[in-house]
C-alpha cells in the first residue's frame, strides 16, 4: 500500500469548514488539517480537533493573504504578495516575529506544538517568508520540529497554475530546510480551480491518487455547507460530500492509499525509529 497524507486546509475560517474537516477526521477519511490561527474561531474551535489528537496531525496554515491576515494589518492580497516575493521579498525580520506570532497562537490554543507547518495560498515558500519560517521552526523546535510542506506538484499533474505554485520558490524552500534538517514532504497534489461538478472532483481525486508519490500530501478544502461569501463555498461542499461518501474508501483501495500521518512517513531530512 502507498501512504499519503491527505491534509484539509482552512480549519477555522468559517464555522462550516470546521465542521466538515471534524467530521472527516472522525470518520478516517483525512488524516492531517491546517488551521488558520488569525481566525477569531480558533480559539473557540480548536476543542473540535482534541478528542482526535491521536487520529490526525494538527498544523499550522501560515497566513498572509486572508481576511484574517489583512485586519490583523499584515496581509496583503495573492497578488501583491506574489510581486512583493518576486521583486525583492518580504521583510524577514518582519516576517519572522509575524511566524513567532502565529505559532503563538497555534500553541496557546492546541497546547502543544504543530505536527506540520504550511501555508494559505503557499506562502510559506515565498521570497522572505521562507527562511524566516525555517530559522524560526529549528529555533523553536530544535529536537522535533514540524515537516513543512513544500509545494511542489509531481509531473504528471503540471499544469500552468500547478507550475506557477512550484515556481514561487519549491526548490528554494526544500534546500533552505534541508539544510537546517527541517523534514518536509516534497511533493503537493491536490490543486484544480474550484470549479466543476462533483464527478469531476471525484476523477480528480482518482488522479492525484494514482500519479502522487508515497510520502507526499494531497491537499483539500472541505467544508460541511457552502457558506455565504465564501467564494470557493460550492466547491468545499462538494469535497466534504465526495470525501464522506461510500466512493472515497473504494477510490482509495482502488489506488492501493492508506492515509498516513507524518510521524509514520518518512520525510526527507528526518529518520523514523525503529
Amino acid at each position: 500500500m502507498k501512504a499519503l497524507i491527505l491534509c484539509a486546509d482552512d480549519f477555522a475560517a468559517h464555522e462550516a469548514a470546521s465542521q466538515g474537516i471534524a467530521q472527516l477526521a472522525a470518520m478516517g477519511r483525512i488524516s492531517a488539517t491546517s488551521a488558520m490561527v488569525l481566525s477569531p474561531r480558533w480559539a473557540t474551535e480548536a476543542a473540535m480537533l482534541k478528542p482526535l489528537r491521536e487520529r490526525i496531525d494538527v498544523g499550522l496554515h501560515l497566513d498572509w493573504t486572508s481576511e484574517f491576515a489583512i485586519a490583523a494589518g499584515h496581509g496583503l492580497s495573492l497578488g501583491a504578495a506574489m510581486i512583493r516575493a518576486v521583486l525583492g521579498g518580504f521583510d524577514s525580520v518582519a516576517a519572522r516575529a509575524q511566524i513567532e506570532q502565529q505559532l503563538d497562537a497555534f500553541e496557546a490554543h492546541w497546547g502543544a506544538p504543530p505536527d506540520h507547518v504550511d501555508g494559505h495560498q503557499h506562502v510559506q515558500q515565498f521570497a522572505g517568508i521562507r527562511k524566516a519560517l525555517v530559522d524560526a521552526l529549528a529555533a523553536r523546535y530544535p529536537a522535533a520540529p514540524p515537516y513543512l510542506r513544500i509545494s511542489r506538484v509531481p509531473p504528471l499533474q503540471a499544469d500552468l497554475k500547478s507550475r506557477i505554485i512550484t515556481a514561487m520558490g519549491a526548490g528554494a524552500l526544500e534546500k533552505i530546510a534541508g539544510d537546517a534538517g527541517v523534514p518536509r514532504a516534497g511533493m503537493l497534489s491536490g490543486i484544480y480551480d474550484f470549479t466543476g461538478d462533483a464527478a469531476r472532483y471525484a476523477r480528480e481525486m482518482a488522479a492525484w491518487l494514482d500519479s502522487t508519490p508515497a510520502g507526499a500530501i494531497i491537499m483539500c478544502h472541505p467544508a460541511l455547507r457552502a457558506e455565504p461569501g465564501d467564494g470557493i463555498g460550492a466547491a468545499r461542499a462538494q469535497e466534504f460530500a465526495y470525501l464522506s461518501s461510500d466512493d472515497f474508501p473504494l477510490a482509495l483501495a482502488r489506488a492501493g492509499v492508506t492515509l498516513a500521518r507524518g510521524r509514520t512517513v518518512k520525510f526527507a531530512g528526518e529518520q523514523i525509529p525503529d
